[in-house]
């Protein structure tokens, strides 16, 4: 008997920013927190934008898929996408960028298990589909391919609840609601992610970005939190009577409720939730690499 992959389902809480036009990559190079030089055609990097206070705006997957073209896969519902639009096209000026809401692409994943697994690798490599859009490989166990596709995809919400949980596993923060422009890349661990860079120069937020990386004094950082007790976005975490930090995302899992939180490192022997026990995890080690060059 053969084996049948799994088909992809929409992913609601993601949506696509296009960048085109003959400035698109110098655009998002002075504006956007990692490098994209040693990004080429057909790759995708872990990326971002901050504010110039060096917090986290947006955190996205950045598609070079052309000379001047890049897509962002950005997190949060259509007004959220919009007002990212928005606020990206207010640094315009004279540039010759277009920036719009992709919506001829839909955003869809799927779990690769079994024989349909994918070998481990972190070349970031994109694989182009036949109806012209892309699949891109989430490294994590189990493996996950996220596509952008031009074809109808169906929803459904506990495949969503599953694929934030695996994000939550993987390290990656959820940034929805009161959780953008509350971190610092740092807060979030997003070096794990190769999410950012500290030598290409000037963006928003960089003076705070190499301050923090080449001073050591990032004093907060990412963790996994578990509880059987219900958990959200914002909820804050005490320990000895006082709070220590608060959750950035959260999602129902199979036995209580888990998310990722900015607390105190090195952790806190124990916390509580609103009284109840949390379970904290460090990260792993990040094994993210930039795109490599052609």
């Amino acid at each position: 008997m053969s084996f049948k992959p799994s088909p992809s389902i929409r992913l609601p809480h993601l949506g696509v920013l296009a960048l085109s036009g003959t400035d698109a990559l110098a655009f998002a190079q002075a504006q956007f927190m990692n490098d994209l030089r040693p990004l080429a055609v057909g790759r995708w990097q872990w990326n971002g934008w901050l504010s110039a206070k060096g917090r986290v705006q947006a955190l996205f997957a950045l598609l070079r898929t052309g000379e001047q073209s890049l897509y962002a896969i950005v997190t949060g519902d259509d007004a959220a996408h919009a007002a990212l639009a928005a606020a990206l096209q207010r640094f315009v000026f004279r540039t010759k960028v277009t920036i719009a809401i992709e919506r001829s692409l839909v955003v869809a994943g799927r779990f690769r298990e079994g024989d349909d697994a994918p070998e481990p690798h972190h070349d970031h490599t994109l694989s182009p589909l036949a109806d012209g859009g892309h699949a891109l490989w989430l490294d994590g166990e189990p493996a996950r391919e996220l596509r952008l596709s031009r074809q109808h995809a169906p929803v459904d919400p506990d495949f969503t609840r599953r694929w934030r949980l695996a994000d939550i596993a993987q390290g990656i923060p959820i940034l929805e609601g009161d959780q953008v422009d509350a971190w610092t890349p740092h807060m979030l661990s997003l070096q794990r992610l190769a999410a950012f860079s500290v030598k290409k120069g000037c963006y928003p937020g960089q003076e705070i970005v190499a301050r923090t990386h080449f001073l050591g004094q990032a004093k907060r950082a990412l963790a996994h939190v578990a509880s059987a007790a219900p958990m959200q976005a914002g909820s804050e975490i005490a320990y000895d009577g006082r709070v220590i930090g608060s959750v950035v995302c959260a999602e129902r899992g199979e036995h209580g409720f888990e998310g990722l939180a900015v607390l105190p490192a090195p952790l806190p022997p124990h916390a509580t939730l609103a009284g109840a026990p949390l379970t904290l995890t460090p990260l792993s080690p990040g094994t993210a690499t930039p795109a490599p060059t052609e």
